[in-house]
């Protein structure tokens, strides 16, 4: 009698999962604000990402010149400066305080001052120098220029010492410019893109942010409409723990599936983004990521009472969370509480964990730390989601009882008089 009760008990509580699965998927598509942060945003944010920076490099830098030595010299370096594509010459001022005005004015970026005495130093083989002053509001316009500035000196520089050493052979002619020859190899990033920097840590974040986003706003309407507000419905489908959270898990893992799979793999390939990651190998880190993402917003739920608790909640989270998460900012550089705290968000080990895959090609070994930090999270967030929904279970039942008695004594009242 007692295996035929536990048989049914299972059964019941299978149905239930699946009730649960099915009533949460349609609550998805259903509700606009849900859907809003499910599928619109996840489709079209990482577009409007792409298309920021489809130029990946900062190119054509407005720069203006001051130029007091006016010389042959002086014009071939300034010539040669405006022929790179990082700079764009856009005016020649009288003086430092015009020049100055324009950056103030954002017409310009930088400016490039020649001294006097250029031409005359070289001739008299002194060492001169060009000083560059830069808007360092932005730091990709610092870096524009002085890649331009850094190689044309480095090529006059060149041709000077091959005129001064007289020598006779172009072998000769090239151990003098380059003693010491280096190579640059740029790893990872063949572009140096920005984009192929900094787009594959926000595309993580964006699965983290609109889980968190469209959970909370289901757990707000579910308060919303509930007499109690309470974050379990009054069903006798929401009897038992597990079968609530695996099936609200169950109905966000599907959909959020397929959204990695846009996300993570056509979006990259839309804007030529690099990719040497396996497949295999990213689709078995995704799937403690998810779980990881899921069970963390189900948690955080607990303090959600209305839809727009959560929008602050998004709100204030995103940015900081791209900032800690050692991307943005080296992680050795961030102070130690702030490393620490940011262990409490999937989102780090996520986004360190794909850009080494994805970027890097690694493999599951050479992100087992991130690997294994995902899964102790969703099973530590799966523990602590388990628990909110046996206490909000508990709380329901508790209000229900106390709405019965006093119907009860209501109507002991009305029968009284």
């Amino acid at each position: 009698m007692k295996e035929i009760t536990f048989k049914k008990r299972v059964k019941q509580g299978i149905n239930d999962l699946f009730y649960i699965w099915l009533r949460e998927f349609r609550t998805t598509f259903r509700d606009q604000g849900v859907l809003i942060f499910f599928i619109l945003v996840p489709v079209v944010y990482p577009l409007i990402y792409g298309f920021i920076y489809t130029n990946e490099v900062v190119r054509e830098v407005p720069a203006v010149v001051v130029d007091a030595s006016r010389s042959s010299l002086s014009r071939e370096y300034l010539r040669k400066v405006d022929a790179t594509p990082d700079i764009n010459i856009v005016a020649y001022c009288a003086d430092m305080e015009e020049a100055k005005l324009m950056l103030k004015d954002r017409l310009a970026y930088g400016i490039i001052y020649i001294p006097s005495e250029f031409s005359q130093d070289i001739a008299q083989g002194k060492q001169t120098q060009v000083s560059i002053y830069c808007d360092m509001s932005g730091l990709l316009y610092y870096k524009s220029m002085l890649l331009a500035n850094t190689a044309v000196s480095l090529d006059m520089n060149r041709d000077i010492k091959i005129e001064r050493a007289g020598n006779t052979t172009a072998r000769q002619d090239e151990i003098t410019s380059y003693p010491i020859e280096y190579e640059d190899v740029a790893m990872f990033n063949p572009t140096n893109g920005f984009a192929a920097f900094l787009i594959p840590a926000v595309l993580i974040l964006l699965i983290q942010q609109t889980l968190l986003l469209g959970i909370g706003l289901s757990a707000g309407t579910t308060r919303e409409q509930n007499r109690f507000k309470d974050l379990v419905p009054i069903n006798r489908h929401y009897n038992g723990t597990l079968r609530i959270v695996m099936g609200k898990g169950l109905s966000y893992y599907m959909v959020y599936s397929l959204v990695s799979v846009y996300v993570l793999c056509v979006v990259p390939r839309i804007f030529s983004l690099n990719q040497i990651g396996q497949p295999g190998t990213l689709a078995l880190f995704m799937l403690p990521y998810l779980a990881a993402c899921i069970f963390f917003a189900m948690t955080a739920s607990i303090a959600i009472r209305n839809r727009e608790t959560c929008m602050l909640l998004f709100v204030f989270t995103s940015v900081p969370l791209l900032f800690i998460s050692g991307i943005s900012w080296p992680g050795a550089a961030i102070p130690p509480f702030w490393k620490y705290f940011s262990y409490v968000f999937p989102s780090t080990f996520g986004i360190n964990g794909f850009v080494r895959i994805n970027n890097m090609g690694g493999t599951l070994s050479e992100v087992a730390f991130e690997y294994k930090a995902l899964w102790l999270r969703a099973g530590f967030y799966f523990l602590t989601t388990c628990l909110v929904y046996r206490w909000q279970i508990i709380m329901s039942r508790k209000h229900i009882i106390e709405r019965y008695k006093e119907l009860k004594e209501r109507e002991r009242m009305i029968q009284g008089e």
